[in-house]
């Protein structure tokens, strides 16, 4: 089998239907699965998989167990020589599966391939492709230094942007919401760090690879909408959450870092004293709430010509 798409999911069920619909068309060339794993969803998630998807194979877990744990759970199933980590919330081309292994057999000591990701919006993701957080990237980003001074090595690294959004190439560390890689690779890696702190996971893995001496690639020829719903503006709590995760992979693969610990606490009082002028974080529209997804019907009348037009209309490579 060529290819394990793997999707794990937690309480997005109109998100899922979505994904696991464009996935299922974006697979009809190629010898390939798709392995849906639900982490104890208190929505309709599993019981639509069984309705709509009866021959897909769904496991279900007990409970919520993680990002990565739930992976590593569903990768024990997978029969593909390359694998898929997909996240409920994105939506794949016909083309994307197809192109990017194709990529991929061309490359020798391959680590993991990413794609161009867009939002629902159609602006660029700039996570896409990104470098090895450092305490001195780590800074550039959370002070902004990258949007200010963008053709700059010395403060453009975390989002990669010695690579243009269109155009092919290495980069460090890729996301998790797309990522290809050979079973085998995955497997030598003993999957995703399941003591990782929530946003480290794919950083932690994409720098493993690296240690392995394979080369991580961001592929631009194909394109995938991840729908996301966090909030839009920082605050003390996303420092809190990017200090931990941070914390972490130094732990794990450096020192600790007293400068970055430093800075990341002035951080969270800056964006606490920045949205308290600012006011309410400026939430994204909630996933029922998608023109797209807003119903079962729907999805059912129209998904399937709405993306066959967005694919002829070329709107997923967003190049023009």
């Amino acid at each position: 089998m060529q290819l394990s798409v793997i999707i794990l999911n937690y309480n997005v069920r109109y998100f899922l239907e979505l994904c696991v619909l464009s996935a299922q068309k974006a697979i009809l060339n190629l010898d390939a699965e798709i392995i849906v794993i639900d982490n104890n969803s208190s929505d309709d998630s599993c019981a639509m998989m069984k309705q709509r998807f009866p021959h897909i194979k769904l496991i279900e877990n007990k409970e919520n167990s993680g990002f990565p744990k739930g992976n590593n759970i569903a990768v024990k199933e997978a029969k593909g020589e390359y694998l898929c980590i997909l996240n409920p919330d994105t939506v794949v081309a016909e083309d994307t599966f197809e192109k990017v292994l194709a990529f991929a057999k061309s490359k020798n000591d391959l680590g993991i391939v990413g794609c161009k990701l867009i939002d629902g919006t159609g602006n660029f993701l700039p996570e896409s492709k990104r470098g090895v957080p450092t305490p001195w990237v780590a800074f550039s980003k959370i002070f902004g230094l990258y949007k200010m001074f963008p053709k700059s090595s010395l403060f453009n690294k975390y989002y990669a942007q010695h690579l243009d959004e269109n155009q092919t190439g290495r980069v460090d560390i890729l996301v998790g919401a797309f990522m290809v890689m050979k079973r085998e690779l995955y497997n030598e890696l003993e999957g995703f760090d399941e003591n990782c702190f929530m946003y480290a996971d794919d950083i932690d893995l994409s720098y493993r690879a690296l240690l392995l001496n394979k080369q991580n690639f961001y592929f631009h020829e194909t394109t995938v909408i991840h729908y996301k719903g966090e909030s839009t503006v920082k605050d003390a709590t996303y420092m809190k959450h990017f200090r931990e995760f941070m914390n972490f992979f130094y732990k794990k693969h450096f020192k600790q870092s007293l400068f970055f610990n430093l800075m990341a606490r002035f951080g969270a009082f800056y964006f606490s004293i920045v949205k308290l002028f600012k006011g309410k974080a400026i939430i994204k529209t909630a996933p029922n709430r998608y023109a797209l997804i807003s119903d079962n019907e729907l999805i059912r009348e129209k998904l399937g010509a709405i993306l066959q037009k967005m694919w002829k209309e070329s709107v997923w490579k967003m190049e023009k």
